[in-house]
């Protein structure tokens, strides 16, 4: 028997997505702010119309939901899939009211696109967007990088029960520190030190490139979060190309690297342990996935003989492998490119390596190398029971931090998800086939969608159909939360029709 959710559940959900809602609109501030430095008061009157809304609906649901009990496991997945997709309703008022979309459906693909650090765009003329909706643009970003729940562990929530339910339903399973709201915070710590480190360096690159002072910082900050955050959205409609640098280009692979490592990784080389960077099944992994990705995408490029000039080769072909396997999605080709100049082989690889993605815990998408290394470690295992006499006993660890012994549970996780991302990915792609587009072009897209990457070879536009936006709309989300806490909901959602 199915049971029915009790009363008690809904206010305690939408009591802490109140407290949700209000942080968005806190949130708004900060572009509010660009756009009246920069006498942008049309978009200013956007922003205080998005905060007046949020504002409105966030204390409402904090008034009429009012409780002072914790969330239990349900009820903290559920919040943190609902926060999602009420982030990306909110934040979509004050860009609607732009005018720089065409439907509210694309604004919604924007946000959710930015939130979960894809990078995939329906923006119409970027190029003269308003400085305060280019930033807003980039520090959802910013935030969704880090988890739109980690601002509420971090600012919020003071249970520590209720607080880690709500960190693990955001796709994040572990703790850097003993307490989780301490770890959430370290985790802003860290990312707002290389925010200030990558805008300077960013905006120094930009001033030597012939940029003006304000536009080089600006932009520097921008794409340091979107870089950082493996996210892809550029001020620019001609994203990392725009700038015609390979010193610009350096730095945000750097920067995109820096983003796809694990935070718990982060804080011990803060605190004086580089050799976790060798020893890491992950940082490993990620090494080896890049190589064996890059030799099949060089192979298709030397085919095509496009970048006949290794400088060439490094700036077009292996700049997009690295922007694809950290989920970043910035291009220094145009998409038209990626189906007309590369070849399928060339395709492929970057398709794998957006597929895969970067290190569990940071801001990046896709299947995660920490799986893929279980998934390795565990296939040896099994070869060696095969190889060795029955009686030998066979043991496998590996190195996170720790020594860790593998065993059978760990492996069957790794699997399944890693089985489940595959399924969104070839989903994605017949839906996309079922709409006309070749094959490999819509399992290319799919991939960037679910994997939260970016590239584009050009389906994501406007003129696209609404189902094959809202499919990737579903992709982006369910691929960012790592599917428990969208699992959750459908089955709260099922429980609430059907319960007894």
């Amino acid at each position: 028997m199915i049971l029915k959710p009790s009363l008690q559940d809904f206010r305690i959900i939408g009591y802490y997505l109140g407290k949700i809602i209000i942080g968005l609109a806190v949130l708004m501030l900060l572009p509010l702010l660009i756009g009246l430095i920069r006498r942008e008061f049309n978009p200013c009157l956007d922003y205080c119309v998005g905060i007046e809304v949020a504002l409105i609906i966030g204390m409402l649901l904090k008034k009429i939901c009012y409780t002072e009990a914790d969330l239990n496991w349900m009820e903290g997945m559920i919040v943190v899939a609902l926060a999602w997709v009420v982030a990306m309703f909110f934040s979509a008022i004050p860009l609607w009211l732009s005018g720089h979309w065409q439907s509210f459906l694309d604004v919604c693909f924007e946000t959710m696109s930015g939130f979960a650090t894809t990078g995939l765009t329906m923006v119409q003329d970027l190029d003269h967007l308003a400085y305060a909706h280019n930033f807003w643009r980039h520090l959802i970003m910013f935030v969704g990088g880090q988890g739109i729940v980690i601002i509420a562990l971090s600012l919020f929530v003071k249970g520590a029960s209720g607080a880690f339910k709500m960190y693990v339903g955001e796709a994040r399973d572990e703790k850097i520190l003993p307490n989780v709201i301490h770890t959430s915070r370290f985790i802003w710590l860290v990312s707002l030190v290389f925010l200030v480190m990558g805008t300077l360096a960013l905006g120094i690159a930009g001033l030597l490139g012939g940029m003006k002072p304000f536009n080089a910082f600006f932009h520097g900050a921008c794409i340091f979060m979107a870089a950082f955050d493996t996210g892809g959205f550029a001020p620019q409609s001609q994203s990392v190309l725009y700038y015609h640098s390979g010193l610009y280009e350096v730095i945000t692979m750097v920067v995109m690297i820096l983003g796809a490592i694990n935070f718990k990784l982060h804080y011990h080389l803060w605190n004086g342990h580089p050799r976790e960077i060798v020893r890491n099944i992950e940082t490993r992994t990620l090494f080896v996935t890049i190589l064996l990705t890059f030799a099949l995408t060089g192979f298709g490029l030397w085919q095509a003989r496009i970048y006949p000039q290794a400088m060439v080769m490094f700036r077009k072909g292996f700049y997009q492998l690295i922007s694809g396997h950290t989920g970043t999605g910035f291009q220094t080709v145009y998409a038209s490119q990626f189906l007309g100049d590369w070849n399928d082989l060339a395709l492929v690889g970057v398709i794998c390596a957006m597929a895969l993605g970067g290190a569990a815990c940071s801001t990046t998408g896709a299947i995660k190398m920490i799986r893929i290394g279980i998934i390795a470690k565990a296939l040896m295992q099994d070869i060696k029971k095969i190889i060795l006499p029955e009686r030998a006993l066979v043991m496998k660890k590996y190195h996170h931090i720790k020594d860790v012994f593998l065993n059978d549970s760990m492996a069957r996780t790794a699997l399944s998800i890693t089985l489940a991302y595959i399924l969104l990915y070839g989903l994605g792609a017949i839906i996309g086939i079922l709409y006309g587009y070749p094959f490999l072009s819509s399992l290319f897209e799919s991939t960037s969608a679910a994997g939260n990457v970016g590239l584009s070879c050009g389906i994501t536009q406007a003129s696209m159909p609404a189902g094959l936006k809202i499919t990737y709309i579903v992709q982006m989300w369910a691929g960012r939360l790592e599917f428990m806490s969208v699992l959750t909901l459908a089955g709260f959602l099922v429980s609430t029709v059907r319960g007894k």
